[in-house]
């Protein structure tokens, strides 16, 4: 396992809700209650996990990008960090209403961004007044605090991960209209229904938070490195093959370039044979 009961239990991941804001379907999730406080069973959620981790790796793997969600404050840093660390695409400002459902309009967004970068460095930006100069800064650094995370995503997400869905009741929705799998750190007061790899846990305590990131983080850079050394051995495989086959080619080339050669002296003959014969003949006309 990647991660141990101790540490899960270190890291304040097991506090719930209080009984009373307690969702029924974390039901199977809750371990007990003490104080009026519901506590998180610790073994399954170190189970979710390692299964969470383990689809997020072979994502990570297969070349396909994963998009981090966490807008709360105690999550922001954390998931801002590691998304860098793993060059995955992440939102930890606001969620714009359609940013999955609408992608190609936030495309257009991050597009501007790109315009006005060529702007400042083309000289265009020099030769207007210093009005419009600061509505476009003031635009530029608006869609930078927004969209700057997701510059690089080109195209839809292949797993949503969020760190509250109950906070992120947006994202989780317009992932499920997609059919985009959603991966989420659910506390006891929210609906994990709707989340396709539930990860039970406090997602209020900082701490609890960095600890599933981190792990979630370590499985995705393993599985980032297997796909290069999958390449590596694919191109190794490939220059093999093509130096194994390069005599092979050579000797077809010389057959064909026979072959080819052959054709043509055939062709000049096959002309030059009539005009022979039309010159002896008119020779011997000659003669006669």
């Amino acid at each position: 396992m990647r991660t141990t009961f101790d540490q899960l239990l270190e890291a304040g991941c097991h506090f719930g809700h209080l009984k009373r804001k307690w969702n029924p379907a974390m039901a199977p999730y809750i371990y007990m209650e003490r104080n009026g406080i519901h506590i998180i069973d610790l073994n399954k959620t170190a189970v979710k996990l390692d299964e969470a981790a383990e689809a997020l790796k072979n994502i990570a793997r297969s070349g396909r990008k994963i998009l981090f969600v966490a807008t709360k404050k105690q999550g922001q840093y954390i998931v801002a960090e590691k998304a860098k660390e793993m060059n995955m695409p992440y939102i930890t400002e606001r969620w714009a209403g359609g940013m999955l459902t609408n992608f190609p309009t936030i495309r257009k967004a991050i597009k501007k961004m790109a315009t006005i970068d060529k702007m400042m460095q083309d000289g265009t930006f020099d030769n207007i007044s210093k009005r419009e100069k600061l509505q476009i800064t003031r635009q530029r650094e608006k869609l930078e605090k927004n969209l700057g995370s997701i510059a690089d995503l080109t195209r839809l997400p292949s797993a949503v991960f969020v760190v509250d869905v109950m906070k992120e009741h947006i994202a989780v929705a317009e992932a499920n209209r997609l059919g985009i799998p959603v991966f989420g750190i659910v506390d006891t007061n929210s609906n994990p229904n709707n989340i396709d790899f539930v990860i039970p846990a406090n997602d209020d305590a900082t701490k609890s938070i960095e600890l599933i990131i981190s792990t979630v983080a370590e499985a995705v850079k393993e599985g980032l490195e297997e796909r290069k050394v999958e390449k590596a051995d694919e191109e190794a495989a490939a220059q093999q093959e093509a130096q194994e086959d390069a005599p092979a080619h050579k000797e077809r080339r010389q057959r064909v370039k026979k072959t080819t050669e052959k054709k043509e002296a055939e062709k000049v003959a096959s002309v030059e044979a009539p005009a022979e014969e039309e010159k002896t003949e008119e020779k011997a006309e000659e003669k006669a």
